[in-house]
């Protein structure tokens, strides 16, 4: 870094300025007072330390700082205390793709929970065991290799974007499918072991917080919640930590961009089979939950209770319109007997009036006849066909109850006088009536 220098001086004071005049104290300086002063502060302790034990300055910084890396060490001791898997400590730093970062930092139980303040602490730790500088100045030999993978490792758990590409694919961090028959063995087997499985897939959703498996006590509107949140899952993981390494800057661009080509092509194709297996999982889930069972019963009961119902109700309507049906074919078979038998008597009534309008036809002929034909003295033939074909002309015009009438009419009847009156009478109504023309009947005159 280039270093600028300035040259500055204050302004010299007025030629005329003298502190007799031109200075004015604000106030008078207070009595003075005796005080007793005791060493203190950490740079005092260190030089009491260093009395105390004979020590050179270089002596006690290196006592110091094994201190300070024994006590962080000791630190903490139920957060950060894995212990060192000796094929760790024989990484090569070019392989840090594949390493397990949380592992290379103790924090393996923690992994995508692990909080910034663990990262650092872990960070502190290893650095102290493990710095090449320490193993030198304690008589060992190590490589610089394993403290690169430390430092790898901090680099990218400590940078949000690289530790959500690395949570992203952290295979450590998956939890296993439970088998079928683990489940099977115990009711409370399902909800502990795909528990497990759901809380580690919960990571990598978008929405905050998410909905877990429950128990059996879990009302149907929190399972469904469930169900329709995991058929519906919205993820941000992401699959960069996987590709190829791009070309350095000594690649041609055709190069970079068929390298970069390749991995967007990568990383889609296994966003979909993510999302695939997602849904088999949750798929598997369903098959396996209890309370689904249990929920399609109750419905499948309430479903056929209203089945139930609405096949009675369906019932009693057609036995309603059975019943109605059946009362209206009875009453038009009632209705039925009744118009034929008023047919039939008004059929025998009819008959019966036929026979009578016959008889009293017979007995108005028979009138004519005891009338003497209406002639005065012998009647001669044509003085009785004309007297016949008029009484014939005027039954014709006459129905069934004038004839019944003009029949009782004639009752008793026994002159021809009488006789001839009461048919010329009767002329005479059916003239006035309008069914008879004036002089229509020549022997029945008025």
């Amino acid at each position: 870094m280039a270093t600028i220098q300035l040259t500055a001086s204050l302004p010299p004071l007025p030629s005329d300025w003298s502190a007799e005049k031109d200075f004015k104290p604000i106030s008078s300086l207070s009595a003075p007072t005796n005080r007793t002063i005791e060493p203190l502060g950490p740079h005092f302790l260190a030089h009491a330390r260093r009395k105390r034990h004979h020590r050179t300055f270089s002596e006690d910084e290196r006592i110091q700082a094994a201190v300070t890396a024994k006590k962080t060490e000791d630190e903490d001791p139920g957060e950060i205390s894995e212990p060192e898997d000796p094929m760790l400590l024989q990484r090569e730093a070019k392989d840090w793709k594949t390493q397990d970062h949380y592992a290379i930092m103790g924090l393996s139980k923690y992994r995508w929970r692990a909080t910034e303040d663990q990262i650092k602490k872990a960070h502190r730790k290893k650095v102290l065991r493990h710095h090449p500088d320490k193993k030198a100045a304690s008589g060992k030999e190590e490589g610089d290799q394993f403290f690169k993978c430390i430092q790898r490792a901090t680099e990218i758990l400590m940078d949000p974007v690289k530790r959500r590409q690395f949570d992203s694919v952290d295979e450590a961090a998956e939890v296993e499918p439970p088998n079928k028959k683990d489940v099977q063995k115990k009711a409370s087997n399902f909800y502990k072991l795909w528990g497990a499985v759901i809380e580690a897939e919960s990571r990598f959703s978008k929405k905050q917080p998410v909905p877990q498996l429950g128990t059996e006590k879990s009302t149907r509107e929190e399972v469904e919640g469930f169900y329709n949140f995991w058929y519906n899952f919205d993820s941000w993981r992401t699959f960069e930590y996987l590709d190829e390494d791009v070309p350095d800057d000594s690649a041609s661009r055709d190069q970079i961009r068929h390298m970069e080509k390749k991995n967007n092509n990568a990383r889609k194709k296994r966003k979909v089979e993510d999302t695939a297996r997602l849904r088999k999982l949750i798929d598997d889930v369903m098959a396996q939950d209890e309370r689904i069972k249990k929920f399609r019963q109750e419905s499948s009961k309430q479903k056929n209770a209203k089945k139930f119902e609405r096949e009675a109700a369906e019932k009693a309507a057609k036995e309603e319109a059975q019943r109605k049906k059946e009362e209206e074919e009875r009453a038009a078979k009632e209705k039925e007997a009744n118009e034929k038998a008023a047919k039939e008597e008004g059929k025998k009534a009819k008959e019966a009036a036929k026979n009578a309008a016959k008889k009293n036809k017979r007995v108005i002929r028979g009138a004519v006849k005891d009338g003497n034909y209406f002639a005065d003295g012998e009647a001669s033939p044509q003085q009785i066909d004309g007297a016949l074909n008029d009484v014939d002309a005027l039954i014709l015009k006459l129905d069934n109850e004038e004839i019944a009438a003009l029949t009782a009419t004639l009752q008793g009847k026994t002159g021809n006088a009488e006789i001839k009156a009461v048919f010329v009478e009767e002329v005479k109504r059916m003239v006035e009536g309008g069914k008879l023309a004036e002089g229509e009947m020549k022997t029945l005159g008025a």
